[in-house]
């Protein structure tokens, strides 16, 4: 897939062995699982850091073979969910790091143009998760609210 505001072409990568049931060396059941993922959600890591942290210290390569859905799915129906969706936060703080960075170098055209890139995939997300859901319908995206978020 083609990259968005370029005319190069994406990474590619490899895809994972189909699987239907959990690997024979994992010994921890569902519940565990659920368990551990909603104890490092409430110290505060993100979705995808708590897959790094099954992987790396529990040796759970996909929460999904276990637990039968995907990690943010368990998140939402314990009630642990972040409210604002993990890519869309990272966007937003790439976007007030260039912000942060333009008001320092006021000349700088090309930071100005990463900006404008990056904002425009922040509101297209936005949208996408308001027909999803996801974020209510009155939610918008500023600068200023931006800042405070990332604090």
């Amino acid at each position: 897939m083609a990259r968005m505001h370029t005319r190069r072409r994406g990474k590619s990568g490899s895809t994972r062995p189909l699987r239907t049931s959990p690997p024979e060396w994992v010994e921890l059941s569902r519940e565990e699982v659920e368990d551990i993922i909603v104890k490092l959600a409430k110290r505060g890591e993100s979705p995808s850091r708590i897959g790094i942290i099954l992987r790396d210290q529990y040796g759970v390569p996909l929460s999904r073979y276990i637990t039968g859905k995907k990690l943010t799915k368990t998140l939402e129906e314990k009630g642990v969910a972040p409210e604002i969706p993990e890519d869309l936060m990272n966007l937003i703080r790439r976007a007030v790091t260039i912000d942060r960075h333009r008001r320092e170098h006021r000349k700088d055209m090309v930071a100005k143009r990463a900006l404008q890139l990056v904002e425009a995939k922040i509101r297209r997300l936005i949208k996408y998760y308001k027909r999803r859901g996801r974020l209510p319908q009155d939610w918008e995206y500023t600068m200023e609210k931006a800042r405070l978020l990332v604090r």
